[in-house]
Formats: C-alpha cells, sequence, structure tokens
C-alpha cells in the first residue's frame, strides 16, 4: 500500500530534520545541519532493505517503490525551505561550496557510468 511509503517517507524526514537539528547544537550553530541529506540516505537506505528482509505483499512494495522513486522531488522540496539568501548573505563561502559541489557531481558522472556498464565480449 502506498501508506507505507508515506509512513516511510515521514519517518525518514523526522529523523533527519532531529539528527540536522542535533547536528547543529553540536557545532554551536542555530540551523539544521544536513538533515535533508540525512532524511534522503536514510530513505535510500530503508526503501532498499525493506522488500528482502520483511516478507511484503506486492502491493505493499509498489508503495515503497513509488516513495523510493520520489525521493529527488520530495528533497528538492524539503531543500527548498533552507534559507538561501541568507546563505549567501554570510560570504563566498556558501558560493565556493555549492560550486565544488556540483563539480564533484558532474565529475563523478563517468565514474558511475562505467559501473553500470555490461562487460563487453568481443570474440
Amino acid at each position: 500500500m502506498v501508506i507505507y511509503g508515506v509512513a516511510l517517507l515521514s519517518f525518514c524526514m523526522l529523523v533527519g530534520v532531529l539528527v540536522g537539528d542535533l547536528l547543529g547544537q553540536m557545532m554551536q550553530v542555530e540551523a539544521n545541519v544536513g538533515g535533508v541529506g540525512i532524511a534522503m540516505l536514510l530513505l535510500l537506505l530503508l526503501s532498499n532493505l525493506g522488500g528482502k528482509e520483511a516478507a511484503l505483499s506486492p502491493i505493499t512494495e509498489k508503495g515503497l517503490g513509488f516513495w523510493s522513486a520520489m525521493y529527488i522531488p520530495i528533497v528538492v522540496a524539503m531543500a527548498a525551505r533552507q534559507n538561501v539568501a541568507e546563505a549567501l548573505s554570510g560570504g563566498w563561502m556558501a558560493i565556493v561550496a555549492g560550486v565544488a559541489a556540483v563539480a564533484a557531481s558532474f565529475a563523478m558522472i563517468p565514474v558511475l557510468a562505467h559501473f553500470g556498464r555490461e562487460p563487453r565480449d568481443d570474440s
């Protein structure tokens, strides 16, 4: 059922926000540090673990699969509530970190694409 996927998503979001707030307090920053990313990783981890070890009905697996496929737009929506204008007014570090993250992501595309290829049989 799709409701299990919604429950999984909300659990991951709550845990991610809680852990991100705790990280912010530990770093003495009045902000959520990495909560969105933690929620996304937790959603990926739990949605991929669930079907193999728990004997779920096919419709339940479809519900979990649906929300597993929806994680990117959900994470974008969760990240949209972050205060970008405030981060940019803090200095160049936010811009440098953003550009570095995008450049590193683009650099990893060929590496990840290499793992997805099947070996060639040239005989």
